[in-house]
């Protein structure tokens, strides 16, 4: 690309006091915190991969084509033009640009690729930075990355699509997945009447031939009401077998005799964000289909499905935390007002250290629950495993709109036109929290697993007691939830307080052991002391900010 320089003279007046063109970011080389981070965690020898990534995700030809992806939606292409369906989506060629450089880059497989070696950290970390310039072209690799246990539960299938999965060719030609060079996967679950209550879904399965269970083939009927990336290569299915109940189905967008299958696309959806990516209604007609893991067993076939979706929504939410906070940091640094930069006022730099403290609090959560990914053999890790993956996604995508909301605000005016990246971020903000169980769903998941996996909890208290002893406001935390759990009157009326009070403890014992002590004191000091309201700008007069802000600032000094 030609060099960015504007015309600073105008007719009239000399254009001053606004901020230069930020240009190309470094998104894993600027990041104190992720690099610490992710190798305290257990994930340094990933690091010549990240940084690679990071460089590539922050360029500014990067952030434009997230634009013009995002101005130039996905259009439906129902049928072609002699009347024959073919239910295909057309995109902008910067979404597939996109897509290209996200899969190339293994942000669909990376943890399958290095399962046991801090694989999860990794694709964590890789959310995070990809989320930053575009969150749309990550539904698919989220989803793919997360479809990988349910594939496994039917050997037939894993030996089948696995390696098409673990490819790193991004392969956009709309052909049988036999004569492509890589594969992505989808999941349909949700239906009108239903929604996140996936057992009230009316699709029926039948079975095509006269065998059935595990890896046989079915017809399905029916329909599914919000289905994101309708162009991936097979789909993960819930529907209804006469005998067992809700069974999960594989249905490829090819069947085996080369002919289309019959994935009918309704629609697509007109969203608030995530506007790049396309979503759709669906309607099956004795569509083609492959059993995957127990007939009746479909919820549990995808519960693993279900954590590496949270997992990612945990984390995509921190990375648009981060880069809000980098584009508020930027404007703050180079715009002046009543004889000082913005970012030299008291009140300013405490709304910015402020939003510092909550991103990098969000981001050490997310690795937490990744490292614990990577230890399903360790009881400890796999409970926190389990519970930590609902937290996550609770807290961090319920703080991500809030925070992006006050970084648009750091910019006043300019902030809230298209020509910025704000209005976007703002739009994608919401959808993590929507997107693989809402906050009551989350908060009811919360519930059974206290009630049904004790453990998850007694690994949940022990790992909050790793940080007693190092911040009274924090201790008295742990305290206040360890009475909140003993009450069990009324529990359900308030897990979302208690999920809150989990993530908070846990963000506020990672903080005191791990970061420094500026950090650390000043999250415990708000959000864990009395006062606490939840509103940035609010940290107590005598906090480092300074400390703060120097860690959160790309290139490490105000």
């Amino acid at each position: 690309m030609k060099p960015y320089r504007p015309l600073s003279s105008l007719a009239t007046h000399e254009v001053t006091n606004v901020p230069p063109h930020m240009g190309d970011q470094d998104l894993w080389a600027d990041d104190q915190g992720l690099r610490d981070w992710f190798t305290l965690c257990g994930a340094g020898h990933h690091t010549d991969h990240m940084a690679k990534v990071g460089r590539v995700a922050g360029l500014d030809d990067t952030f434009e084509k997230a634009r013009q992806a995002n101005r130039n939606v996905p259009q439906l292409q129902a049928f072609d033009r002699y009347g024959m369906r073919i239910n295909a989506i057309e995109f902008h060629p910067a979404y597939h640009d996109l897509m290209d450089l996200a899969v190339s880059h293994q942000l669909h497989n990376f943890a399958w690729h290095h399962e046991g070696n801090a694989g999860h950290l990794g694709q964590a970390a890789l959310t995070y930075l990809f989320s930053q310039p575009e969150g749309g072209v990550m539904c698919p690799m989220a989803m793919t990355y997360s479809a990988v246990p349910s594939l496994r539960s039917t050997p037939l299938i894993e030996a089948d699509w696995l390696p098409r999965v673990l490819s790193n060719t991004y392969d956009r030609r709309d052909i049988p997945v036999t004569e492509k060079a890589g594969a992505l996967i989808g999941m349909f679950m949700t239906e009108k009447q239903g929604g996140s209550d996936v057992r009230s879904n009316s699709t029926q399965a039948v079975p095509a031939g006269e065998g059935s269970g595990p890896g046989a083939e079915y017809l399905l009927t029916g329909h599914k009401f919000f289905c994101s990336a309708p162009m991936c290569d097979a789909f993960l299915v819930l529907a209804k077998t006469a005998d067992h109940g809700v069974s999960c189905f594989l249905v490829p967008r090819w069947r085996p005799d080369g002919e289309r299958n019959n994935v009918a696309i309704q629609r697509l959806k007109d969203k608030l964000g995530n506007r790049s990516n396309a979503s759709t209604e669906i309607e099956f007609e004795k569509t083609y289909g492959l059993m995957v893991g127990e007939e009746g067993r479909g919820v549990r076939t995808i519960i693993d499905m279900v954590a590496g979706n949270r997992l990612y929504c945990a984390m995509s939410s921190a990375g648009m935390m981060r880069q809000a906070l980098v584009q508020a940091l930027h404007h703050c640094r180079h715009r002046h007002a009543f004889g000082e930069r913005l970012i030299d006022q008291p009140l300013m730099r405490n709304v910015l250290a402020d939003m510092a403290l909550e991103t990098e609090a969000a981001l050490a959560l997310g690795l937490r629950v990744a490292s614990a990914m990577d230890q399903p053999g360790d009881p400890h890790e796999a409970a926190i495993a389990r519970l930590g993956t609902a937290v996550a996604k609770y807290w961090n995508t319920r703080r991500c709109p809030y925070l992006v909301f006050e970084a648009m605000e750091c910019h006043g005016g300019p902030g809230y036109i298209e020509d910025s990246i704000m209005p976007r971020l703002y739009r994608e903000a919401p959808v993590n929290s929507i997107w693989e169980g809402s906050g009551n769903v989350i908060g009811l998941d919360v519930l059974r697993a206290i009630g049904r996996e004790p453990e998850a909890l007694f690994a949940l208290m022990a790992e909050l007691e790793k940080g007693q002893g190092n911040n009274d406001h924090l201790d008295h935390a742990i305290d206040d939830l360890a009475r909140e759990l003993k009450n069990s009157e009324n529990i359900e009326t308030g897990l979302r307080t208690i999920t809150e009070m989990m993530a908070l403890t846990l963000q506020g014992s990672l903080l005191v052991r791990h970061a420094p002590p500026a950090v650390a004191q000043a999250f415990c000091r708000s959000r864990l002391g009395s006062q606490y309201r939840g509103a940035f700008g609010t940290l107590p007069r005598d906090c480092d900010l300074s400390g703060i802000l120097d860690r959160a600032i790309p290139g490490g000094s105000t």
